[in-house]
């Protein structure tokens, strides 16, 4: 392999290595101590901690030992890379979904919700097990020494491996088509991805790299880091302050909603990597959202929809705006993208030999082929498990509008905590009705929340931002089996150890909401469907027009006038249950970098960018020194931060 490159059997090993410690512990660390998460959103902070500990610590010794021994920059975003398409398999991303809620229908099921009348017909055998005293034991642990029953999950670990599998390879080949026009021709800012390039940054004939020696990095540091030592010690011994990330919230429209004011020093640390314009954004469209939902809770307005727990705490109409803006910001990209398109589909046909895939991930051949080879093996596979073939091509569109949407608003505005306004199910029953899926078809949505709700984090995401990581190098190909690496030990590993954790302590004595609710709310949202069928909501889809006409003119004001402030990306994000969450340290960080670029200048606010880098580290460091000292201590909820 090319040294040049970073891909180098060493920095293949570590990457490996390192993704099988994800894959290992995270499992242990969300599932049985509960503590702070690490790998449930797009900060991928996991990956984040242990290149921090890779370059300040073990590289630095290794290049005071030899000049030699210490891993290049290539090598560390190499092995960066590998641990960040890691971080979304292990935990939230796919091991902590697909196990419970493949064990959930069968468990689960009481007079009283009546499953096993209305769900358990149209379950197809090959999807999940359904021993009893299998799911029990997975459910309530097994008696000592029985250990995993294998022969049970084989089967639908396998069917449901093939899927994801399709699904991940479909996901890349995505993102190796559009790499070239996101990075290149419309230079999107990547904001996530300046984090772990200064970290790696080498400095020629010094030990530690330039970022830790900048003492601005240190203060960050320190203020974070000294935080979470004191709310770690309040949580065992309660004389110690904690210090509360929560400061109040402010109740309008006569108390139907509140407005929380959370202050996250990590949120504030990535919000200042965002631009203003998007920043900006964000808090006022959120803000925007809580007076539109306030209006409609006084006024007693909704579209009276049975709707899944996302959309709810949304509300059912600002749900469709935000769904209608999101397809158009994807349409709208791929229209800006169209010549490009054009391109590489006449590349795949053999008709076009102007574009010069060399740099890519994989050859745009490939690379189309691939997607639609995917798709299609996804869709046969999606029709087998009991979803209509009429069905299968609106899914799989809304589902990848989605996840091309969320990654477009990772690389463009660089949200560390994002999420899709909704969720293809909903869209489905929503859109069409519950005539045209049938209980089977229900069924089979129901076990689609695997993959396809809450899009917290997932692996387009991921490989977005490692794609414009990795934009240095000089071939790409390489990092493509450095990914399917990585995607395979997270997939085997965490699998593996979650099974193992699960059979020894219980789902329902591990983290709650992971194996008592989320598992629950696709097959109860089905059968309420299947017992309360209506048609399509014309009012859902009159909010959706109007979501994609307001984000149409957001994105024509914002790029016909200069002076308009608000970057339309933060439409569809404002209204997400992540933005109403963290909408106050963005607004911090927006008026601290508005202030350092208008009364400093760029090189100030250049200075000033190693402050907020600290506030970031020091977390994840922080919050990685708490879990170690949990497990040993056998602490339970020691959470420092919550986003």
């Amino acid at each position: 392999m090319n040294n040049e490159n970073g891909f180098t059997r060493r920095a293949f090993i570590i990457g490996s290595l390192l993704c099988l410690l994800i894959a290992l512990t995270e499992p242990y660390f969300q599932g049985v101590v509960s503590g702070s998460r690490l790998s449930f959103d797009f900060y991928t902070g996991y990956a984040i901690l242990l290149l921090f500990i890779l370059t300040f610590l073990v590289n630095s010794i290794l290049k005071s030992i030899s000049k030699n021994l210490g891993l290049s920059f290539q090598e560390l975003i190499t092995v960066y890379v590998m641990m960040i398409v890691a971080c979304p398999i292990v935990s939230l991303g796919l091991t902590f979904r697909l196990l419970p809620i493949i064990a959930a229908p069968f468990y689960y099921a009481t007079p009283e919700n009546r499953w096993a009348e209305l769900i358990h017909p149209h379950i197809r055998s090959w999807l999940v097990p359904r021993d009893p005293q299998v799911l029990k034991y997975f459910y309530e642990g097994a008696p000592r020494g029985t250990g995993v029953p294998w022969g049970a999950w084989i089967g639908p670990l396998f069917y449901w491996s093939i899927f994801i599998l399709a699904l991940y390879f479909v996901m890349i080949c995505m993102m190796s088509i559009l790499r070239k026009q996101w990075v290149e021709k419309e230079k999107l800012t990547f904001p996530l991805a300046k984090l772990p390039l200064e970290m790696a940054k080498d400095e020629p004939g010094s030990i530690i790299p330039p970022l830790f020696k900048n003492k601005l990095m240190w203060v960050g540091f320190i203020i974070t880091f000294g935080m979470g030592i004191l709310t770690g010690l309040h949580h065992y011994f309660h004389f110690f302050p904690a210090i509360s990330m929560y400061a109040t919230s402010i109740p309008i429209f006569r108390n139907t909603v509140a407005v929380p004011f959370w202050i996250s020093f990590p949120m504030i640390g990535f919000a200042y990597l965002v631009p203003t314009s998007v920043s900006l954004s964000m808090w006022v469209f959120c803000l925007l959202s809580y007076i539109e939902r306030g209006w409609a809770n006084m006024v007693g307005f909704s579209l009276r929809e049975i709707v899944d727990p996302y959309t709810a705490g949304m509300g059912d109409f600002i749900s469709h705006q935000g769904i209608g803006a999101i397809i158009t910001l994807v349409i709208m990209g791929l229209w800006i993208a169209r010549k490009h398109l054009k391109d590489v589909f006449l590349k795949a046909i053999g008709k076009g030999k102007n574009i010069d895939d060399s740099k890519e991930l994989l050859s745009y051949p490939v690379s189309f082929w691939g997607m639609v080879i995917g798709l299609v093996f996804m869709g046969i596979w999606l029709n087998l498990s009991g979803m209509p073939g009429v069905v299968v091509p609106i899914f799989l569109f809304i589902a990848f509008i989605f996840f091309l949407g969320v990654s477009r608003m990772i690389a463009e505005g660089g949200t560390a905590l994002v999420q899709s306004p909704g969720i293809s199910s909903f869209f489905i029953t929503s859109g069409f009705g519950t005539s045209i899926l049938g209980p089977v078809g229900l069924t089979s949505l129901a076990f689609t929340w695997i993959y396809s709700a809450d899009n917290r984090i997932f692996l387009m995401g991921s490989v977005a931002n490692g794609l414009k990581i990795s934009e240095e190098k000089k071939k790409m190909h390489p990092l493509f089996w450095a990914m399917t690496l990585a995607i395979v030990i997270a997939m085997v590993g965490s699998i593996w150890m979650g099974l193992t954790l699960i059979y020894k302590y219980g789902g329902i004595n591990m983290q709650q909401w992971l194996f008592t609710q989320q598992p629950r709310y696709g097959f109860d949202l089905a059968v309420a469907k299947m017992l309360n069928p209506g048609g399509p909501s014309l009012g859902g889809w009159l909010f959706t027009g109007l979501g994609a006409g307001i984000m149409f003119l957001l994105t024509l004001l914002y790029h016909r006038f200069t002076w308009w402030p608000l970057h339309p990306i933060g439409f569809p994000i404002g209204c997400t249950e992540m933005v109403v969450r963290v909408w106050f340290s963005v607004f911090l960080a927006w008026v601290v970098k508005t202030a350092a670029l208008r009364y400093g200048g760029p090189k100030f606010y250049k200075n000033l960018q190693p402050l907020f880098f600290g506030l970031i580290i020091g977390q994840f460091a922080v919050i990685g020194l708490w879990l170690v000292i949990d497990s040993i201590a056998g602490g339970f909820g020691n959470i420092l931060f919550y986003y």
